[in-house]
């Protein structure tokens, strides 16, 4: 006998950011029809897949079909700072060098060919150094605050974090424009072709990053 699908009402209202929070899978969902979970995340389901151009029965079908379980995030907040610090924080200081090193390498040998990411390297580059820093200052003063219990302040910096992460998804974008979305051209080499896949594998964490801290982490301190 084939299983009826059956859609859970109130997904195209509900914010993208409240599924993706609450729904374990829900954020590749996301990525794969290019909704914005974190940083445009409180817009409506069906205004966002408008807004794309998608399809709201697709995307309702393939939420409805993901298991519902615990989400990932931990629910105590020290377990949640230590898994961004380790997974994220850590990812992106080992990913974003050698991504740069290919995409210099792309641009020397194939920057006259059709389709070449001119200018991604200084993207990737800005982006770098912009993370680390961003990153530097949670660690140093906006976690160690959060595991003391937070502070009457703590709006400040993390609406200062919120900011940040506007700023790494407009690098996204740029990134996202000279690559042609992650799909590397015909013609293209080995090297090409990993960076691409590289380039992809990255916006998929610093995205499910930004997610964890805009949408799980930050609010338990009200902000």
């Amino acid at each position: 006998m084939t299983e009826t699908l059956v859609v859970e009402p109130g997904f195209a209202v509900r914010s993208v950011a409240d599924i993706a929070a609450t729904l374990p899978g829900a954020t590749a969902v996301f990525r794969r029809h290019k909704l914005d979970f974190c940083c445009g995340g409180a817009a409506p389901l069906a205004e966002a897949v408008a807004a794309r151009g998608a399809d709201l029965g697709t995307v309702e079908a393939e939420l409805a079909a993901l298991v519902r379980a615990e989400a990932d995030a931990p629910a105590d907040t020290d377990a949640l700072i230590d898994l961004i610090v380790t997974r994220y924080h850590a990812a992106h200081r080992r990913d974003l060098p050698e991504l740069i090193r290919l995409a210099r390498r792309v641009e020397a040998v194939h920057g006259d060919r059709e389709g070449a990411p001119v200018g991604l390297a200084t993207v990737l580059d800005d982006l770098a150094a912009e993370l680390e820093s961003h990153m530097a200052k949670e660690e140093g003063v906006l976690f160690p605050m959060m595991r003391r219990g937070g502070h009457p302040m703590i709006a400040h910096p993390i609406g200062a974090m919120r900011h940040e992460h506007d700023d790494a998804g407009e690098h996204l974008k740029l990134i996202e424009g000279l690559t042609n979305g992650g799909v590397p051209p015909e013609h293209a080499c080995n090297t090409w072709r990993a960076l691409y896949a590289g380039t992809r594998a990255f916006a998929d964490e610093l995205m499910e990053h930004i997610h964890l801290e805009n949408n799980v982490l930050f609010p338990r301190f009200g902000a």
